[in-house]
């Protein structure tokens, strides 16, 4: 079986990222599904947040059939409704997600330095806070993988607009795949509605984006999706870290290796 940590692999996975992200166009998302476990050797692991989008692709996933690692980020920060839907969606459909955590000695170092919501103060304080509960327990949820799957979609923000249904990602040497990339919330959520999928009850409060309890807002009529996010800071361009290159841009099927 092929490494995927290997860097003498990365073009002929950089190749199929490509031919991939081409393919995915004339798909439905479980075809696209079937088609990336085929053309991926090596574990595929989708990383949840339990977010309306996660949940369908979860449930299009069991649908499919095919072989993924359910995983979750517990940032130590997330709103009791999260901890309840993460209960019921293993119950629903029967599956373990796993839970990846921060490094306890990390986040003492955090909030020594910052202070239990230094986040508020500015962004590099969030960044920094981002990068122990999300992006290190990330890397950990992923090693070893050969793929990775997101329910990132287009019309969540600008800059996601500019992705790909599947890109590659030289730090972690994968291919990652965004099966929903060209579906829209409304979409999602009549799916949800129709095939009875367990969604955060706080979607119906205005929580349209759900992250970390206290950098999470309901958004107001009218207000992009993601507007919730990090309200405080003033930049449209608000990521946590976890889709992004080490030179800060989103991963894209046309990523040099």
């Amino acid at each position: 079986m092929p490494n995927p940590t290997d860097p003498n692999q990365a073009k002929p996975r950089h190749a199929l990222a490509v031919s991939l992200n081409t393919a995915f166009q004339s798909l439905d998302p479980i075809e696209r599904l079937i088609l990336l476990r085929h053309s991926v050797p090596g574990p595929l692991v989708f990383t949840t947040s339990l977010g309306l989008e996660d949940q369908v692709l979860t449930h299009l996933i069991i649908r499919s059939g095919i072989d993924v690692r359910f995983v979750t980020l517990d940032t130590g920060r997330l709103f009791p409704e999260t901890h309840a839907l993460w209960a019921a969606t293993e119950r629903h459909y029967g599956i373990r997600i796993e839970g990846f955590y921060p490094d306890a000695a990390a986040v003492e170092a955090l909030v020594d330095t910052n202070g239990i919501n230094g986040f508020y103060t500015g962004k590099p304080a969030r960044q920094a806070c981002c990068a122990v509960r999300k992006v290190a327990p990330l890397a950990r949820a992923l090693h070893g993988a050969a793929g990775w799957i997101t329910g990132l979609r287009a019309d969540q923000s600008a800059t996601r607009q500019e992705m790909d249904f599947v890109g590659f990602d030289p730090a972690r040497q994968l291919l990652k795949a965004n099966p929903l990339f060209d579906w829209s919330r409304n979409r999602i959520a009549t799916l949800a509605a129709d095939e009875q999928v367990p969604v955060n009850p706080l979607h119906e409060r205005g929580f349209l984006s759900i992250g970390c309890a206290p950098c999470t807002r309901a958004v107001a009529p009218g207000e992009p999706e993601r507007a919730g996010r990090w309200w405080w800071e003033d930049e449209q361009t608000k990521e946590c870290g976890l889709h992004l290159s080490p030179d800060g841009r989103l991963i894209r099927a046309g990523a040099h290796a």
